[in-house]
């Protein structure tokens, strides 16, 4: 029997010798974990060690040994456990420590073996984050014990030992494809599957090959588990359907347990009804996002007092439709966290009246036909910036006037320039932010500092 199959305490990784591949928030937390649990601990990165965070560097002050600016085979081949990082690509060495058999998990499955509170996992293309937080905050609200975290934040690793993963507590973790793919155990009593459109096709073959990932969420649930998806979603109906999961419902549908009518978000089963006009979440799939917490919510404990008060209080999250600044009767918004297609077009969506688009980034393999339809009866103009900025173009041409910018400021300013009283700059790029950014958070914060100092 291998380690992966086995191990469900921490007595057993004590003397293992575990590999951890890449150096980034959750590779640094799993080998915290993985050392203190008394392993024998190497970690490795492509990196050199100047180039890694101060808190990967005081890993040997932990008894961790390093391995940067490159990748040893040995290393792999000779572990009894490999913690992978969401984050790497498919890599030679991995592939020679499988042939040799050798276990491999990400930190998602290595943390969840060591929590015994309940856990909730929510995924999908978007909203991921939007419902995470809330989600949280009404387990909160309800005085149970909570984490909140995952690809949203703290890694899960830094769970472990705190009361939210002891019994009676609850761990709200938000999870990408990238951390499904290395699960096998991880069960979530309650899992989400917020949606699945195109993205990431610059990792993985095909959109049957994302969504196949995305359904891993469900993969370890029992009968007495719950799947939660969208009312309707043919494609996420389907996946949770294949699971073990009682499949429970939010949205549009008449079946749905959680829906809109008239003018409140009605949850069926509780009998609770939640007034539209006390939601501080801007935009329609926002409400979507609020049926989804408020159904996840019920499932996990929280009563209609603790859910009510988090939907009326909870104003979103940074770099997600934030409104910037209101200048000579034009508004400006942020949405950088609008990395993919179906994401740009959800804010479009959202705006009221024309909107002035900038959009641009690392091109994600998407298919940007849906973002046209949206320009076409949104878009007052497109400001394109970044490397997918010709793809983009060459699609976008005719739909609305298309301009080309150098960076940020130059993007402002020209979106600007081509807004009308009443319209609205919107930042959501549709892209990945890697070309001329760290992540989406900096471009989202250049975007705000370029704005205040260019209108105000």
């Amino acid at each position: 029997m291998t380690l992966l199959s086995s191990f469900v305490s921490t007595s057993q990784l004590k003397g293992a010798r575990v590999l951890v591949v890449g150096l980034g928030k959750s590779g640094i937390s799993a080998a915290e974990l993985s050392a203190r649990e008394g392993a024998v601990v190497t970690a490795t990165d492509r990196r050199e060690l100047g180039a890694l965070a101060d808190e990967a560097r005081s890993l040997c002050e932990k008894g961790v040994t390093l391995e940067v600016g490159g990748h040893v085979e040995a290393s792999f081949v000779s572990a009894d456990l490999i913690v992978l990082s969401p984050g790497v690509p498919p890599i030679p060495e991995i592939a020679a420590a499988e042939k040799r058999g050798v276990p491999i998990v990400g930190e998602l499955e290595l943390a969840a073996r060591f929590c015994r509170g309940r856990i909730v996992a929510i995924t999908g293309t978007n909203g991921k984050s939007t419902v995470t937080t809330l989600l949280g905050r009404m387990l909160e609200a309800q005085g149970i014990a909570t984490f909140s975290g995952g690809n949203l934040g703290a890694p899960l690793c830094l769970a472990v030992g705190t009361p939210a993963a002891e019994p009676g507590g609850a761990l709200v973790v938000e999870v990408s494809s990238f951390q499904l793919e290395r699960t096998a155990r991880f069960r979530p009593e309650v899992a989400l599957l917020l949606n699945v459109t195109e993205d990431h096709l610059d990792r993985y073959p095909s959109f049957a090959a994302y969504a196949a990932a995305k359904a891993r969420v469900f993969l370890a649930q029992r009968s007495d588990d719950h799947a939660v998806v969208p009312a309707g979603d043919v494609v996420c109906e389907s996946l949770a359907r294949a699971g073990r999961a009682r499949v429970a419902t939010y949205g549009a549908s008449g079946a749905a347990e959680v829906a809109v009518e008239g003018d409140e978000i009605v949850d069926r089963r509780a009998g609770a009804r939640y007034p539209l006009s006390a939601l501080q979440l801007r935009g329609a799939h926002n409400v979507t996002n609020a049926m989804a917490s408020v159904l996840a919510a019920r499932l996990m404990g929280a009563e209609p007092a603790a859910i009510g008060q988090v939907l009326s209080t909870f104003t979103g999250l940074p770099h997600r439709m934030q409104l910037v600044a209101c200048r000579e009767e034009v508004s400006y918004w942020d949405d950088s966290k609008a990395t993919n297609v179906g994401a740009a077009v959800k804010a479009l969506e959202g705006i009221c009246g024309r909107a002035v688009l900038i959009a641009g980034g690392r091109d994600k393999g998407g298919d940007y036909g849906p973002l046209r339809d949206q320009v076409e009866r949104k878009a007052r103009a497109v400001v394109l910036i970044g490397e997918a900025a010709d793809k983009m173009a060459e699609v976008l041409r005719g739909a609305a006037e298309v301009v080309r910018a150098t960076d940020m400021r130059d993007a402002v300013r020209r979106a600007r320039s081509l807004a009308m009283p009443g319209d609205a700059v919107l930042l959501a790029p549709a892209c990945s932010s890697y070309d001329m950014f760290e992540d989406y958070v900096e471009r989202g914060n250049v975007f705000r500092s370029v704005v205040l100092e260019e209108v105000a």
